[in-house]
């Protein structure tokens, strides 16, 4: 496999990674506008009852149990929609890239871009190593969206 395959089955996974995160968010949206906060907030000590009476210090449990305790309504509502519209914004463009719509590559790249600043934004106001994790996810891509239009349009050209 030459150098150039490789970036493009990088650019496939990375892509089909954020279609993923795409679906979960699209989810995860219509969760939070469906059930109170209440209902969540029981779902998560369900969820992480087990993990930490086995590991009281286990870092996903304990973020999902704070994220649950300081859900409100409005910031419920404010997550759904932040979710939501991420979740159409990612789906959109995951399907055009996949479909190889020069026009998406661009657009994909402003807009991860736009998300990795974000996320850097709250890190610094709430730090989170989920928010690092998809960061480094978005620059990845970012990097390997480029690539891949680059291929195409000089594949296209010739």
């Amino acid at each position: 496999m030459n150098e150039r395959s490789k970036l493009h089955v990088a650019f496939e996974i990375g892509v089909i990674l954020k279609g993923l995160n795409g679906l979960l968010e699209l989810i995860g949206g219509t969760l939070l506008l469906l059930f109170p906060p209440s209902a969540i907030q029981r779902f998560v000590v369900g969820l992480t009852h087990n993990e930490l009476s086995r590991d009281p210090n286990d870092f996903i449990a304990t973020q999902l149990r704070a994220a649950a305790d300081h859900l409100s309504v409005g910031g419920k509502t404010f997550a759904a929609i932040f979710l939501l519209s991420h979740g159409v914004i990612k789906a959109g463009l995951v399907y055009a890239l996949i479909r190889d719509k020069l026009w998406a590559f661009p657009w994909a790249m402003g807009v991860f871009t736009a998300f990795a600043v974000y996320q850097m934004y709250r890190y610094f106001v709430q730090p989170s190593g989920w928010l690092i994790a998809l960061t480094v996810l978005d620059v990845i891509v970012i990097l390997l969206t480029w690539a891949e239009w680059q291929r195409l349009k000089q594949e296209r050209h010739m």
